[in-house]
């Protein structure tokens, strides 16, 4: 069986490597970014399927049990943003899947990748005008959403409260939230391996839902999804 942290996130070990680099100042955080694009953007680019594009391994089956518990958090109609989109393709599935439990969802993307949301928009040339380019720690909207999806591993470790505190009162619009995940623990939460939401707890915030689901193939592990409300 393959180490927990790797059967966790399959960028382990580059993340890993990259944050120990930053810390001790051997790159800035510019080459943190640099570093991470030369890997994942031309895998993505290289694969053959659009959940292959979007960093998945899994068949259609697998995407869904995977990333399906997204819409759990969405609770009315709105726009949704998907930070990290990639191909698109979860921009598609969350419409699709807000709409069977009756949301109606207006899809928007961003990557900071311009590779990435090139081919975003050549996918899904309708919402061409809704992928754009940029880094989510400091990117400005010209509108606010009412959902906003993003994964911590975008950023550096020591700027993930910086990436929440950003996504939450600059991108998530009044009564919208802020999704985190879906992101893969362990079923028991340990001290070496604190629950995000116990982390979120430390840094001030305030947990308004969470949903998981059992880990397609490994027993150690859940899938999860936590989220937050701007309740400016």
């Amino acid at each position: 069986m393959e180490p927990i942290e790797l059967a966790k996130n399959r960028a382990h070990h580059l993340l890993e490597q990259l944050n120990v680099a930053l810390q001790a100042g051997d790159i800035d955080e510019d080459g943190w970014y640099r570093e991470v694009a030369a890997i994942i953007t031309p895998a993505y680019l290289a694969a053959d399927n659009p959940r292959s594009q979007s960093g998945h391994s899994g068949d259609d089956e697998h995407w869904t049990q995977a990333r399906g518990l997204i819409v759990d958090a969405i609770d009315k109609d709105g726009t949704f943003l998907d930070v990290g989109c990639a191909s698109g393709y979860l921009m598609e599935c969350v419409q699709k899947w807000a709409g069977e439990q009756g949301s109606k969802i207006e899809p928007f993307g961003l990557d900071i990748a311009p590779e990435l949301a090139a081919l975003a928009r050549h996918r899904l040339p309708k919402w061409a005008d809704r992928i754009v380019v940029g880094n989510a720690i400091d990117w400005q909207p010209q509108e606010r959403f009412d959902f906003v999806r993003t994964g911590l591993e975008y950023v550096p470790d020591r700027r993930q409260k910086d990436l929440i505190d950003h996504l939450l009162h600059d991108v998530v619009a009044p009564g919208g939230r802020l999704i985190i995940g879906t992101y893969n623990e362990e079923v028991m939460q340990t001290q070496d391996h604190p629950f995000l939401e116990t982390k979120l707890k430390t840094w001030g915030y305030s947990v308004a839902g969470r949903s998981e689901r059992r880990h397609y193939h490994d027993e150690r592990l859940m899938y999860r999804v936590l989220w937050l409300e701007n309740r400016e």
